[in-house]
Order: structure tokens, then C-alpha cells, then sequence
């Protein structure tokens, strides 16, 4: 068995019982000692990493592994970095992303892929022994990872929308990575920069600008009455015929009293004159011609009758991204 010193222990106990063989050696243990204790007393997790104890490793050790692995200086990046931020459309699988020096080598073992970068994250997340990217390159890092693009998009809009990580941040990041990785996530960021809520909202916004008939649409409005007093702040709203278009998502609204909450407040817009049209994520995505149909009917009666005295306001700190050009910068 081998015997340590105080620092040592501290050390040890800093990283929950995992432990690298280079820190071993330089603590005083003899490679003897280590080859003794692999596989017996000591688990090997990965290559030249161990937990000081044969019980099975929990995620926070993986995670503390996978740095160890892949040497000082690293951070873990992509979907495992993004979910430890909150961003809850991150999808994590078994493997965790850590990028690391530009003189390392790209390697992986077991749940772990190493890669150099030349690239630099000035503002890392660091909690004791763990490093996580910052959030605008975890989420880029996880984004670019993906081959569907909603789930590109629903990562970027979840970012922004939860003021994780401003625009412009998230737009830089894009930018500083490779072109041919960056060109797939352009339409994620138009997304992310429309103003929607969630990516049914930003579904919902990119039919409507496709409309000969409706007039560009402000994403989640501020909506007063004729008292001045709040109303329900729709997806979707047409200032010049007061027109309110709500998507209607029971995976938005999971709990039963946020659904019935919405349910009401929907009422408070119809009671104030607004004329409100509700579509669901799955008759936007089923049947699109449909629904811009019966959008631009909604709008064509609206313009009809007088409009109520209702105020609205566009939502601060959006903006729509040039249709001409997606790949220009917001900044």
C-alpha cells in the first residue's frame, strides 16, 4: 500500500480520489507502488488515472478524469460544458469534449476525446479541480458537434434566451472557429438573433417572414391595455391590427397550472380587443402552408374592424439579421 503525506492527502481529497500518475510520482509515490496498487486497491479510470479506491466513479469524477487525462491547462467543452452553464437542450452522451494546449497531441480513451486548439477562452468556468469552457464556446463547440439543425438552434436559443451568454458573445465564438465547422451553425444564429423564446417561436417567425401579406412580426412584445396594465406577451405580434400569434406548446408549458395560467391570459388579450391566433409546434411542422393561411385570413380580418386601444413594444436587445446575408456579423 502506498503511503502519503499531508499535501498529498489534501490533494487527493481535492479531486475526490482521483489522482494522475504524474501527481503520484511527484507526491513520492514509486512507480512500483502505483503498478502494485493498479487494478487492486486503486481503479484505473483512464489511461495513467486513477481513483484512490475501488468504488465506482459518480459524474463529477468523470468529469475530474477526463481533465487529469488530458493534462494542466484543459477545459471541458461542448454539450458536458454547456449542460454545467444550464443550457438544457445540450444533449450529453457518453463522451466528454475537452480541448486542451496546442502542443498536445488529439487523442481519446474510453469516455474522453482530447483535442489541441489554437484558439483561446479567456474566461473559462473554473470550480476547483474542474474547468469548463465559457459558455458561448461550449455551446458552439456543442452546436457544431450536432448534425440536426433545430438541435442546433434550440441550444442557442435556450443560451440566449436564459441571458447565459449575450448575442454578441455567442456570435464571436461562432466566428473564431474553423469556417467549414461555422457554416453550419449561421442558421442556428439567425435563429438565436431573431428574439424567439424557443425554437418552435423561432419556426414560427421564420413562416411568417416568408408572407406576402403579413407585415414583419416583433418576437415576445410588450403588450399594454388602454389602462396601461400588462397583457400576455404573445410569440408573435402585428402592431398595425393589433394581432397576436401564440404558439401553443404543452412541452413549454409541462406543468399543469402553466398551462392553465397561459390559458387565461390569453383571455386578457381577447378581453382588451386583441385578435389572437394559436398555433401548435406540430401544425407548424406537419402542415406550414396551412397555418400561414389561416394567418393571413386572421390578419385580413383584423385589419377590418377598428383597432382596439392596446400598446405594444418591441423587445430590447434583438435584432433580425440581414436576409440577404445570414453570415453577417450582429455586432
Amino acid at each position: 500500500m502506498a503511503t502519503f503525506g499531508t499535501d498529498a492527502l489534501d490533494l487527493i481529497q481535492g479531486q475526490d480520489g482521483m489522482v494522475s500518475r504524474q501527481q503520484l510520482l511527484a507526491c513520492g509515490v514509486s512507480k512500483e507502488a502505483i503498478r502494485w496498487n493498479s487494478g487492486r486497491s486503486w481503479r484505473v479510470v483512464l489511461p495513467r488515472v486513477y481513483l484512490l479506491g475501488r468504488e465506482s466513479i459518480t459524474q463529477r469524477q468523470r468529469h475530474i478524469a477526463a481533465l487529469l487525462y488530458a493534462g494542466p491547462g484543459s477545459v471541458i467543452t461542448g454539450a458536458v460544458a454547456a449542460e454545467f452553464h444550464g443550457v438544457g437542450s445540450a444533449t450529453v452522451g457518453e463522451v466528454i469534449d475537452v480541448i486542451t494546449l496546442p502542443s498536445r497531441r488529439r487523442r481519446s480513451a474510453g469516455f474522453v476525446t482530447v483535442r489541441p486548439s489554437l484558439v483561446v477562452d479567456a474566461q473559462p468556468s473554473i470550480r476547483g479541480p474542474l474547468a469548463y469552457a465559457s459558455v458561448g464556446r461550449a455551446c458552439v463547440d456543442a452546436a457544431a458537434g450536432l448534425r440536426s439543425p433545430s438541435m442546433r438552434e434550440a441550444i442557442f436559443i435556450e443560451a440566449i434566451q436564459k441571458g447565459l451568454v449575450s448575442l454578441d458573445d455567442l456570435s464571436e465564438w461562432v466566428y473564431r472557429i474553423r469556417p467549414r465547422e461555422a457554416a453550419a451553425l449561421h442558421a442556428a444564429l439567425d435563429s438565436a438573433a431573431s428574439g424567439a423564446w424557443s425554437l418552435p417561436e423561432s419556426r414560427l417567425l421564420e413562416l411568417m417572414s416568408t408572407s406576402r401579406v403579413l407585415p414583419p412580426a416583433w418576437p415576445n412584445a410588450k403588450i399594454e391595455d388602454a389602462r396601461g396594465l400588462p397583457l400576455l406577451t404573445p410569440d408573435a405580434w402585428i402592431d398595425d391590427v393589433a394581432m397576436a400569434v401564440l404558439v401553443h406548446s404543452r412541452r413549454y408549458h409541462s406543468r399543469a397550472h402553466q398551462w392553465d395560467a397561459t390559458v387565461e391570459r390569453d383571455a386578457g388579450l381577447v378581453a382588451a380587443g386583441v385578435v389572437v391566433a394559436g398555433v401548435t409546434p406540430h401544425q407548424i411542422d406537419a402542415d406550414p402552408y396551412a397555418v400561414l393561411a389561416r394567418l393571413e385570413a386572421t390578419y385580413r380580418a383584423a385589419a377590418a374592424r377598428v383597432r382596439p386601444k392596446v400598446t405594444a413594444y418591441e423587445k430590447e436587445g434583438w435584432l433580425r439579421l440581414p436576409e440577404s446575408d445570414s453570415t453577417e456579423s450582429a455586432a
